[in-house]
């Protein structure tokens, strides 16, 4: 099939890369407002380059991937979707809740398939995960805990463009939380610090956060998030039931030391990059979308509603760390 790519920046290219190695793709077709990315991709995976978004959409292509900035989000979806082209978009949908709800609207009625870039959904522990409380191995749930570390803080550009970390980072684990367990989050409560980069403080954001969850079956989930983790980048998620516990993340790459007397374990180089962790989940999350595309798989793995629940649960957030108290998701909604 022929994709088209729009952005390559470090995750377009990224893609690009991906989708270049994938079986079911022959062709594809990009576009950055910066010539030079562009032309890098073309000498790289052989792709044509066209000149504008709408260039991409008339060329023939069977799908397209956004990989553009967020401001550019809603426009680019919406117009893959008036031309019939199936999309995937990073996240997040929109820049705003406000803007996310309204392409929601403007989707209504179409039967064209949309993606959004979840990709922990697609990485093989999260997966079994899933599996294993959907198929009810741990038993009713009472304790979820969820962790991104990231080795060191974005750009000060990035920050301050970002909405802050609970809607650029947290998001992630907002959505898998909602993904493994098959709960939506009823309130949150959150708290968070700044001890490091000055300009994240300045741009009025944390550079370190919790949150506690309660989901709408009683379930705690407590989810915690840093800049600043020398050692790597560590994700993790434990469940915690009353017939059993499980973790995703507690492998030989985890980065973290031990200090058990005679402990070996990790015994591995620590993951120090969001896409060493999840190389192979990015592949897949590609793969899947080729499959919505060539119609082999009946409905998006990630939907539009399915980002826009994760951004409420950011939203709230976020209004937590600011006044200090609980708020519940339909107070963000209704907001």
């Amino acid at each position: 099939m022929r994709i088209g790519i729009l952005g390559l920046g470090r995750i377009g290219a990224f893609h690009a890369e991906t989708l270049a190695g994938l079986e079911a793709v022959g062709s594809l077709v990009v576009a950055d407002p910066f010539a030079d990315a562009a032309r890098a991709a073309a000498e790289r995976f052989g792709a044509e380059i066209a000149d504008s978004p709408e260039a991409v959409l008339a060329a023939g292509v069977d799908g397209v991937v956004v990989a553009a900035a967020t401001d550019a989000h809603p426009a680019l979806i919406l117009a893959a979707v008036e031309a019939g082209v199936p999309v995937f978009c990073e996240k997040p949908v929109a820049r705003t809740m406000t803007e996310g709800v309204e392409v929601l609207k403007e989707l209504a009625g179409h039967d064209v398939p949309v993606q959004i870039g979840y990709n922990r959904r697609f990485d093989a522990g999260f997966a079994a995960a899933r599996a294993a409380v959907l198929g009810g191995e741990l038993g009713t749930l009472h304790t979820v805990r969820s962790t991104t570390l990231d080795p060191a803080p974005p750009p000060a550009a990035y920050v301050a463009a970002s909405g802050g970390i609970f809607r650029d980072c947290s998001v992630h684990d907002f959505d898998i939380i909602r993904w493994v367990t098959g709960r939506e989050v009823r309130e949150v409560y959150a708290v968070g610090g700044n001890r490091g980069a000055g300009f994240i403080r300045e741009a009025g954001d944390a550079d370190t956060t919790g949150a506690i969850l309660t989901l709408d079956d009683g379930t705690i989930a407590v989810v915690s998030n840093s800049r600043h983790n020398a050692r790597g980048y560590d994700v993790r998620m434990e469940i915690h039931g009353f017939d059993d516990s499980i973790a995703v993340g507690l492998e030989d790459k985890l980065p973290l030391r031990s200090v058990e007397p005679g402990a070996t374990f990790p015994a591995g180089t620590p993951h120090d990059f969001f896409m060493d962790r999840f190389a192979a989940a990015y592949r897949a999350e590609l793969t899947a979308f080729t499959e919505v595309v060539a119609g082999t798989r009946s409905t998006s793995p990630c939907t539009v509603e399915d980002a826009l629940e994760a951004g409420w649960i950011a939203e709230a957030c976020t209004l937590s760390l600011h006044e200090h108290r609980p708020v519940t998701l339909a107070e963000v909604r209704r907001g």
